[in-house]
Formats: C-alpha cells, structure tokens, sequence
C-alpha cells in the first residue's frame, strides 16, 4: 500500500467511524466523571488494567494515542510517535489505548484483547508492536486461524499460552477495550489514529512542508513521519509547557 493510498484509506475509515452504531459494552461503561486527558490507572472501570506508556511517566508533555490494529494510519503513525518521544524521553509520555472500529477490521477487537492479554504477562509492548507488524497477514483471517496466528505470536515473545488464551476472553479485558473505547469517543475520536498532545488533537496536515487544510489534494498528516510530527506537534507542546529544548 503507498503512502498516499492508506493516508486515503485512512481518511475514509474516519469518516465511516464517525457514522458507526457501536454494539459493543463501550455504550454502556460511564466516563462522564473521567478526565480523559489524565493517565488513567487501574480501576473496576477499565478491569483492573491501567493505562499502557511509554516514556516518562512525569512528563509535562502528553501523548494519548487511541488505535486500531488494522488501520493503515495507526501502523505508520505508531512507530513514528514512539521514535518522536524517544527523542525527548525525559520529557514526554505517550499513552497507548484502544479503539478498534469492528465494522470496518472485523478481527480489530480480537487483537486489542490480545494486547491486553500479553500486557497481563508483562508483554504489552511486545504483543502491541508484533500485531503492528504483521497486520496484513492476519487481518482477514477466519476466527480459527486469527487464534492460531496470535498464539504463535505469544509464544514468540514467551507467553504462558495457556494464560494468554483464558485472559483474552476475560471480563477484565473486555471492560478495558470498552473503556477505552468510551474515553475515546467523549474525547471526540471518530476515527484512527486519535491523537492528542496535552489534550490538543494532533490533527495537523502538511504539503510541502507547510500546514494546509485536510482536505488539500495529497496532504499528509504531521503523524505520518517522527520529523514532521516533531516539528509541528511536539515541539509546540514542550515549548508551551515550559519545557527548554535544543533543536
């Protein structure tokens, strides 16, 4: 898939995300007290599963990434923010959370529950990047064979297989994609990825490496690579959080 076609592709994911009828407990899980901008520990609400970050969890600058496993935005996007708060990692956190769009990726919730899953064995991150990576090849699987595919990924990166299966379909796990689910739609996410820097949607669209409006013929946006998401993202952030930093 080129660069322009999933930017494409995945401007059509949120326009059709904005219109789904959710079906799903994450309907029915209540936020209205929630600040959805704080990093979220563990709680009856989410399972018992706190947030997943990456970066310094005192951070003045924060990150709240909501994702789908199989959108084509998120894969580019992910790697690309992680590299970004490596580069100012005494300085920026990044929050990891859930929103599969199950109308458009039918087997997008199975893999978050075996994130999650991975994450209950300390493997999170592991799991996160590994469903990132091989997205295409189990994207259209056959309930059967995406089971099989994600236990071979789980006993790649160690897991006590018989534990991850039984966590998958866990209460626990399906409260947390709920929740997170929830926080994400009163945050105003109506498609993937759903970026914020300091609760600022990171919403900026380039051409030319100017900001130009979304709709301009093949913008691109700011998330799509670790420079200019730096650039015109982060670097505002920490310059308006008093944070001092050499470019």
């Amino acid at each position: 898939m080129t660069r322009n076609t999933w930017i494409i592709f995945a401007v059509i994911c949120a326009v059709l995300a904005g219109g789904l009828i959710w079906t799903s407990r994450g309907d029915k899980t209540d936020v209205d007290e929630t600040k959805v901008n704080d990093v979220q520990s563990a709680t009856e609400s989410n399972g018992g599963i706190a947030d997943h970050t990456y970066g310094n969890a005192d951070a003045k600058v924060v990150i709240i990434e909501y994702a789908d496993y199989n959108c084509p935005g998120c894969k580019v996007a992910d790697p690309a923010i992680k590299a970004a708060v490596d580069t100012y990692k005494n300085d920026v956190l990044l929050v990891m959370r859930n929103f599969p769009l199950p109308t458009l990726h039918p087997n997008a919730r199975a893999a978050a529950a075996a994130a999650e899953a991975a994450g209950l064995q300390d493997k999170y991150l592991e799991m996160h990047n590994r469903l990132y990576e091989t997205s295409t090849s189990w994207q259209s699987l056959s309930i059967q064979k995406r089971s099989q595919a994600f236990d071979q990924y789980a006993t790649e990166i160690g897991l006590d297989i018989k534990k991850f299966r039984t966590d998958m379909e866990s209460d626990s796990i399906k409260s947390k994609i709920n929740y997170d689910v929830a926080l994400g739609k009163k945050a105003g996410v109506t498609g993937t990825p759903g970026i914020f820097v300091n609760g600022k949607s990171a919403n900026t669209y380039l051409k030319d490496g100017k900001i130009v409006p979304e709709s301009t013929k093949e913008a691109q946006p700011a998330w799509a690579s670790t420079a200019t998401f730096i650039e015109f993202e982060l670097l505002p952030a920490l310059k308006k959080a008093g944070v001092t930093v050499t470019e």
